[in-house]
């Protein structure tokens, strides 16, 4: 089977612990390049899960946690106090 030449621009300091990881495995970074091609052919799909970056305020965690508290609120299970202002000099 013919070879071609696949080129990426990435970070030096992620290439030198990319290398460095691969060498620790017992790998090369071509190698390692082939296996992830492979899996996506494989696998017609990227072989882990992408996610974009979210603002954690909005996280499923966290709005859990505000409906919960909104709702103990609700219910008489909160107390009201003065917002205190603090002057910064």
């Amino acid at each position: 089977m013919a070879q071609a030449t696949l080129t990426a621009r990435v970070d030096e300091r992620d290439k030198a612990n990319f290398d460095a990881f691969c060498s620790n495995v017992g790998l090369n970074a071509s190698t390692a390049i082939n296996l992830f091609v492979k899996a996506v052919l494989r696998e017609n799909r990227i072989p882990f899960e992408i996610t974009q970056a979210t603002d954690l305020f909005f996280s499923k965690r966290n709005l859990a946690y505000v409906k919960k508290s909104v709702q103990e609120l609700r219910e008489g299970k909160g107390s009201a106090h003065e917002l205190i202002e603090v002057d910064d000099e």
